[in-house]
């Protein structure tokens, strides 16, 4: 969809254990023989000098054994330590990353209009949920251009003032306001139910040249989201997903998109996370969490729209804001901060979250009371993490 030390038990070599017994010193007739000989003070002084040093190292590796073995570092792997700052401001933060600007367009025209297409069976409240989670991004209401009822905070649309930071070569910012201008429902799964990257994009072509959407270059994004029955070329495996733009040769124009799938029955443990966990974690380590809207499938999505959302709102040609110097695999703003939801996070630990009076998690508000869990993204001031929902 949408990158620690770890604790580990303190290992004593047998062969250095604290019981291990000092050699015992050379029986007394050894001294009062080598008296009787020639040179027989040296030789003892010598003997006395190597009896003393053995003993004095003995003592010393029990008593640096002692010291290790008794006083452990017990670290809680549920709160990894902080690792990269010790400001709770700077989650991930780090001076390694080098988050450039390649010259290229961001979509900074106002509105930003969303085209769903909706690939196989969604039921109604699935959709509902996915589109005010849309609408909760915009601070006005874009018909009308009037100001929305704000959302209590932290919010949705705070959220995103942070990918409006972002701009183009003329300075202008990544617009505000967001809109849903159509969708396409393909309840009969015109291109099977195992696509690819490519037969993505048929599916797109499909709901164009339906003439249901318009070909929008300029403010448009395309969203296909696929039902939980629908596989697609690396989902689970490498990505819970994807963005790019269409080719001309097989849409007929060059159109920046998105696909996410809802993981629900293929692998929710991998791609909605904290919702679900891995089997192989059982009781050791972060318990799975409730979601904020009782759904798995669709509030683990919500995070994976938000992420390619705001890195198609910042590169929607591969051309503009990442990190790295390889456009095809792009270290973009949603990349650098993929599993941090709240103050205090990484290594696994998601961060300082809120729970409801029935126990469901969320960091955001919405629409219509609606409560998402969303992941933080990079801030171009702060060269950091950042949400609304910061603790400092």
């Amino acid at each position: 969809m949408a990158a620690v030390s770890s604790p580990f038990p303190l290992f004593i070599n047998p062969s250095h254990s604290s019981n291990q017994t000092s050699p015992p010193p050379p029986p007394l007739y050894l001294y009062l023989t080598a008296m009787s000989t020639p040179h027989s003070f040296f030789f003892l002084l010598s003997v006395v000098f190597t009896c003393f040093a053995l003993l004095s190292v003995s003592a010393e590796q029990q008593q640096m054994q002692t010291l290790t073995t008794k006083h452990p570092e017990y670290i809680n792997p549920k709160l990894p330590p902080r690792t990269l700052s010790s400001s709770k401001k700077f989650e991930g933060s780090s001076d390694l990353v080098n988050l450039r600007y390649h010259m290229g367009p961001v979509l900074s025209s106002s509105p930003i209009n969303i085209y769903l297409i909706w690939y196989g069976k969604w039921a109604n409240s699935q959709k509902l949920l996915i589109k005010d989670f849309i609408l909760s991004i915009s601070s006005t209401t874009p018909s009308t251009k009037t100001a929305a009822k704000p959302s209590p905070t932290p919010s949705v649309s705070q959220w995103w003032q942070t990918v409006s930071l972002y701009t183009d070569q003329t300075g202008a910012n990544v617009s505000r306001t967001i809109l849903i201008a159509g969708e396409y429902a393909d309840h009969a799964y015109s291109h099977g139910n195992q696509l690819t990257r490519l037969s993505v994009q048929q599916v797109i072509a499909s709901a164009v040249k339906s003439a249901p959407f318009p070909v929008d270059h300029k403010n448009g994004i395309y969203l296909i989201l696929t039902a939980p029955d629908v596989t697609m070329q690396d989902f689970c495996r490498a990505v819970c997903g994807f963005h790019y733009f269409t080719f001309p040769s097989m849409v007929g124009y060059t159109l920046p998109y998105a696909w996410i799938g809802n993981s629900a029955k293929q692998c929710p443990e991998v791609c909605a996370y904290p919702f679900a966990v891995p089997g192989y974690m059982g009781g050791g380590g972060p318990q799975a969490l409730k979601p904020p809207n009782g759904d798995v499938g669709v509030d683990g999505m919500i995070s994976v729209i938000a992420h390619e959302l705001a890195e198609l709102s910042t590169n929607p040609l591969v051309n503009a804001w990442y990190a790295g110097e390889d456009p095809t695999a792009p270290m973009e703003i949603g990349d650098l901060c993929e599993g941090l939801y709240g103050t205090g996070g990484g290594g696994g630990y998601i961060g300082q979250v809120m729970k409801d009076g029935g126990g469901k998690t969320f960091n955001m508000n919405g629409r219509k009371g609606r409560k998402f869990l969303v992941q933080w993204i990079w801030s171009p001031v702060l060269k950091a993490c950042a949400g609304p929902n910061a603790l400092d």
